[in-house]
Parts: structure tokens; sequence; C-alpha cells
């Protein structure tokens, strides 16, 4: 069957490991230096080992492979702990995988193996054990008592398209602009974007869990530095482990492109303030 699943680039990957303990299937362990992909039955390609990779090693394809099994998964995990079968379990909760939670909660009735049992170790935000990214969890409220009312504000948006996969390094607006390279989410998270930070710059967006083409991404960013010969290179992204592959792509670009431009990087938390500003 034809699926998604990880893919790990062995020429890119140091053997840090730093994706393993992130992987609440087991599906990746090191060999020979390298982190690889056990078998294809543990990976369900929700990607939660995504963003751990400092060097951006790990994408989501599209590619032939064998189903997942979460009998098999449950077989592996089982033998690594209590902790390592909270992981999974949450892990399945939070991306709302019923199917798969249900044939694990079974496995697990089946043979009489109790996982909350204690206080220690319940199912509950406090030992989330998840993909960092898709944990749920309500932000501050703000209401329009505290948000001064000053009209309506225009977009700043100065060209159309944005998404990483439409936009042409070719096109005119992008030629000796400042850059604007931004997560999807982050828009959406931040009251101003468009005043503060949007205003004055040509924007990009993507998103390094759920969009495939890296290639492709890499490829339009090193034609943005060397042939549209941009001045500056923006990237802002949210605090989830996953969003930090953003910027391990623009700073793979910088590397790759004959010129050299400045890079400035900004965290956005999830209640849309600014985390971390800095140039790099």
């Amino acid at each position: 069957m034809k699926r998604k699943i990880i893919k790990i680039d062995e020429a890119i990957c140091t053997g840090c490991g730093l994706c393993i303990p992130e992987c609440p299937e087991g599906a990746i362990q090191l060999i020979d230096g390298k982190a690889r992909l056990v078998s294809d039955l543990f990976c369900d390609g929700l990607g939660a080992c995504l963003g751990f990779c400092p060097e951006g090693a790990i994408t989501i394809e599209e590619r032939e492979s064998e189903p997942y099994d979460e009998i098999k998964v449950m077989e592996n995990i089982v033998k690594q702990g209590k902790n390592t079968i909270l992981a999974h379990i949450k892990h399945l909760r939070d991306h709302g995988e019923t199917v798969f939670l249900n044939q694990a909660m079974e496995y697990l009735k089946e043979r009489h193996i109790n996982i909350a049992d204690n206080e220690e170790t319940k199912m509950n935000d406090q030992h989330f054990a998840g993909c960092p990214g898709s944990r749920n969890m309500e932000l501050a409220n703000k209401t329009s008592d505290t948000i001064p009312v000053q009209g309506q504000r225009p977009s700043q948006l100065s060209h159309w398209p944005i998404q990483m996969h439409l936009i042409s390094p070719t096109a005119p607006h992008y030629r000796n602009a400042d850059l604007l390279l931004a997560a999807d989410c982050v828009a959406f998270s931040m009251g101003d974007f468009h005043n503060d930070y949007l205003k004055g710059k040509k924007l990009a967006i993507a998103c390094p869990k759920l969009d495939d083409g890296r290639q492709v991404y890499l490829d339009k960013l090193i034609a943005l530095i060397d042939m549209a010969e941009i001045n500056t290179l923006t990237v802002m992204t949210m605090q989830v482990p996953c969003c930090g592959g953003l910027l391990s792509l623009a700073l793979q670009a910088v590397e790759s492109a004959e010129r050299k431009v400045p890079v400035k990087n900004y965290i956005v938390s999830l209640e849309g303030e600014i985390l971390r500003e800095e140039w790099i």
C-alpha cells in the first residue's frame, strides 16, 4: 500500500540519537552510527520524531510500504516498560488515532497490563509524552476588554502566492527583498503579525512537519538567495519542536548558496509572544 512514512537522510544524519526517544513506537534505532527506520510496520507516519533532529535529516514521504501494525508495535514497546507504553498511548490519543488506540487498549486488557495503577502513571497532561506539537491545551483568553480598538487594520501582504510549493524565486517581488519565511501557524498565533513583522517584507510560508518536498523547498530558498538576491532572511517558527525543521532548512540553504545573507530567527510561543529573537 502507498502511505506516509518517515524518511531518514543517512547522508545528513550524524547519529546523535535525539530522535530515538521521541518515537513512541520504537521505529528508529541507531545502526552502524546512523538513525534508521527498523521496520515500516512500526512507523505510523504521524511524525512525532520530526523537529528533534538538529540536522533536519528526518522528513515525511509517501511511498509503497507495509501497513502500520499496532499489534506488532505493542509487542515491541511492552518490553520497554510502562513509561514507553504511556508515551505511545498518549501519542495515539492526541493524534485522534481511535482505531489504533482501541487495538492497543484491547491488547493491554487481554494481557492484564495495567498502565494507570497509581497517580504517577495516569495518562494526564502532566505526564504528556507524545508529540509536543500536538498536545491539547487552552491558551489564555484574550478578551476584547484587553485589546485596544484601533479600527480596521490593512493587510501588509503585498504579493501572492505565498506557500512555498507555489512561489517562484524569479517573481519580481522577491528581487532584492527582505524575505520572511514563516511557519504556517505563526500568523494565527500573533495578534499583530502584519504590522509588526510582515510590513516591508516579502512572505513565504511552509509547515516543516506536514509539507512534502523538502528538497523543493531547499532549492527554492537557494534560488531566492542566489538568483533573486534577497537582502535578508527572517525565519519565524513556533515553539513546538517539529517547527525547528524550518530553521534547519533555511540554514542549509544559506550554507549551500553562493551568496551569503544574514539570517534572523524568531521563536513564537503558543500565546503569540516572542520567546527568542536572534541573528544567526
